[in-house]
């Protein structure tokens, strides 16, 4: 908060003469007795008072806390008869409520004859909500006559209440005409400024606002209180709360919402009207507002402390007096009448004292609020730069460069990833990822074969050195024993002499584990698809998201090729795996032989010793009496040499050979699935991507009646960020003439 909120001291201490703040070249206010309009401080608060005009003007009030002084008051509290005594002018008086926006009141004493100029400054429109830019019309001409400011004032706030209708149809119209209107809005908070030239004023600025009401309806009663807290919440703002002294300080609303935006009274200043509405016997009442004046009670302490005013009534407002003399009988009033001429603090009472301390105290204000409110500035400027560098910039380029840079940039980053050169490596990373996958689902359907004739009894035997067990086999698989396997060779016997195999026994054998690979592969291939939509959709946007109508139509014409290349890519894996079905063939011979004598040994040596396998394996039995005889470092595969032919050897030879060649496939189609996938869909889609998009787009546009009108349309800018720019630029040009005026405000003194 500002050095003269944080005052020590008793609340009661005179503001006739703040400290100078030495740091911001302020000058101090003169002596009493010097004629302060011509002194270097009477200067400075001329100018100061017209740079917080002009930055009023310019809509700084949305956009930082500028130091103000606002009046606020209860109906019946004497707050338009202030306001006039500290003006000098007559305001609008009607029963019930008659303020409905607030005026601004701006005094200076630079001028040698008094004249009235009245303004409509809109920082809002119909609705409520805040203007891109603050408009500010002059309203009326420059008024001469005292006695014409009163109906001025009514046909401006008319104007303010009727924002629909050009605010110059209000300019002839009489009071009658204008009580008889009927106002589109109940109250706004669009501003009457009203700037006096009085050489017998003191320079002062204040808002007034219309008046807190209770007997109204919720609605308007709400309004009413929602302006008045709008203005006393901010922090760099003086309250000047009316108080009529003919009630109790507890009942009066304007105090409650004074506390509750100011609990510690820091910015507040009370100020008591009507002291002469306490009759002679009401000595206790008058006792409490002594106290309050002087400060000696507790229950009500402001740091700015309480003043005291005798306003006109109604039957000296008649008479029109003059400015002075009714300061004279107010004076004479304070002067003469107990408990008020006991008072030590003459300055607490009259206008005069009350206008000269609430000046010199927003003047101050004023100068300590000027570093802060350049950070403010700076700060949202710095901001307001941050979110429109974060906006796309305004199409610089011709409508058709800018759609066929597009398009090439779009085919030219989709290469990337798929050849994987570009830095994003998401789309072979999760492609790798499915192609493992898809390796681990064809493992699973190797054949499982255990060369028993009891089968439950008997593990997995899923490689040749009994070292490894399939954690995920496909449920198509089916465990096959001898018997089994001695079935098939059964079915498949036809014209072939005797003791030989029939091959279709075989090919049977091996046709049962093919027709597996056919889900893992279609998984795989819908797996890649949705990479390739999630990619392709990433790229729409990043290329053409800026624009709508265009990530709308190129967006469809690359879909539609997307669906192109996964349907030949679906026939693609479906050639490929019939290349797996007859003939089965490998030219890979020694790999296909070397595996199935693996196989055939292993296969036997467990067949053997079946009924040893729950004890000590037969195997190692085997092979340490032979090295007990002689024969040492034989191996397990060695055993099976030395055993008698068998009556299942057949049986075996068909497990081996089928086992070997799965194998064999197995190699062969984990690579080609997914070596098929990338050429048929990721590659035939970036190498016809670019002429596939170029062609249809020339195509379509160039077919319409007007190729420019379409290009155009093409790139036509989202209107959600066209606006968005608008705003930001227009409150870039807002901050950057406030900063301005800021800054320089030193080199103007």
């Amino acid at each position: 908060m500002n050095t003269f909120l944080n005052r020590r001291g008793r609340q009661t201490t005179s503001l006739r003469d703040p400290s100078p703040d030495t740091t911001s070249g302020s000058a101090s206010p003169p002596d009493t007795g010097v004629d302060i309009s011509s002194t270097d401080y009477a200067h400075r608060r001329r100018e100061l008072m017209k740079m917080m005009a002009d930055l009023k003007s310019m809509g700084a009030e949305a956009l930082i806390d500028l130091p103000s002084v606002v009046v606020i008051g209860g109906q019946s509290a004497g707050k338009s008869s202030l306001v006039e005594a500290v003006s000098g002018i007559n305001v609008p008086r009607d029963s019930g409520t008659c303020t409905r926006c607030p005026m601004e009141c701006t005094m200076s004493s630079h001028a040698t004859s008094w004249s009235c100029s009245i303004t409509l400054r809109m920082n809002f429109d119909s609705n409520g909500k805040d203007m891109a830019k603050t408009v500010t019309v002059p309203f009326g001409r420059t008024i001469t006559d005292r006695n014409e400011v009163e109906v001025w004032l009514r046909r401006a706030q008319s104007a303010i209440l009727n924002p629909n209708l050009p605010s110059a149809s209000f300019h002839t119209k009489t009071i009658e005409e204008l009580r008889s209107t009927k106002n589109t809005l109940k109250f706004s908070r669009n501003v009457v400024c009203v700037s006096i030239e009085d050489p017998d004023a003191t320079d002062l600025s204040f808002y007034d606002l219309p008046g807190l009401i209770q007997n109204e309806e919720a609605e308007t009663v709400a309004l009413v209180k929602g302006l008045a807290e709008h203005y006393t919440q901010k922090k760099n703002t003086i309250i000047l709360t009316t108080i009529p002294m003919s009630d109790d300080m507890e009942n009066q609303q304007s105090m409650s919402l004074a506390r509750a935006a100011d609990p510690d009274g820091k910015r507040t200043i009370g100020v008591l009207t009507k002291p002469d509405t306490l009759g002679v016997g009401a000595i206790n009442q008058r006792k409490r507002w002594v106290e309050i004046i002087e400060g000696h009670s507790e229950d009500h302490k402001l740091r700015h402390g309480f003043y005291c005013v005798r306003l006109p009534d109604d039957a000296e407002r008649s008479q029109r007096l003059s400015r002075a003399e009714l300061q004279r009988r107010a004076a004479e009033y304070f002067g003469t009448t107990e408990p008020w001429n006991g008072v030590s603090d003459r300055h607490r009472f009259g206008i005069p004292g009350f206008v000269s301390d609430v000046s010199r105290l927003l003047i101050q204000l004023i100068e300590e609020a000027l570093p802060r409110l350049r950070e403010d500035i700076d700060k949202l400027l710095a901001q307001c730069n941050k979110e429109l560098g974060a906006l796309p910039p305004p199409l610089a380029d011709d409508p058709q460069i800018e759609v066929l840079g597009r398009v090439n940039a779009f085919c030219d980053v989709f290469k990337g990833y798929v050849n994987g050169s570009h830095e994003d490596k998401r789309l072979a990373q999760r492609n790798r990822a499915l192609y493992a996958i898809f390796k681990r689902d064809i493992r699973g359907t190797a054949p499982d074969f255990r060369p028993f004739e009891n089968t439950e009894d008997c593990p997995p035997l899923d490689d040749t050195k009994g070292k490894m067990t399939l954690t995920e086999r496909d449920p198509g698989v089916k465990t096959m024993g001898i018997y089994e396997i001695s079935k098939v060779i059964q079915e498949a016997i036809g014209w072939e002499l005797p003791n030989n195999v029939p091959y279709q026994a075989k090919a049977n054998l091996i046709a049962g584990f093919i027709k597996l690979w056919a889900a893992p592969s279609d998984r795989c291939l819908a797996g890649v698809n949705d990479v390739l939509d999630q990619v392709i959709d990433t790229l729409i946007g990043i290329h053409f998201g800026r624009f709508r109508v265009l990530e709308g139509y190129v967006g469809n014409l690359i879909r539609t090729q997307v669906d192109i290349c996964k349907a030949l890519a679906k026939e693609a894996v479906k050639k490929a795996l019939d290349l797996e079905t007859t003939p089965y063939y490998t030219q890979n011979t020694h790999y296909l032989q070397t595996l199935s004598e693996k196989w055939l040994a292993y296969y036997k040596s467990p067949y053997v010793y079946e009924s040893v396998y729950r004890g000590e394996p037969p195997e190692s039995k085997a092979l340490r009496a032979l090295a007990e005889a002689g024969y040492a470092n034989l191996s397990i595969p060695d055993l099976a040499r030395l055993l008698p032919p068998d009556s299942r050897e057949k049986e075996l030879i068909v497990m081996a050979d089928v086992r070997a060649y799965y194998h064999v496939a197995y190699k062969r189609i984990i690579d080609h699935i997914p070596l098929t996938i990338e050429h048929a869909l990721h590659h035939a889609l970036a190498e016809q991507l670019s002429q596939s998009l170029l062609t249809s787009l020339l195509t379509d546009v160039a077919s319409g009646s007007n190729f420019s009108e379409r290009m155009n349309e093409l790139v036509s800018e989202d209107p959600s960020i066209a606006q968005k720019r608008a705003s930001l630029s227009t409150r870039k040009q807002r901050l950057s003439d406030i900063r301005r005026r800021l800054v320089t405000f030193g080199n103007n003194i």
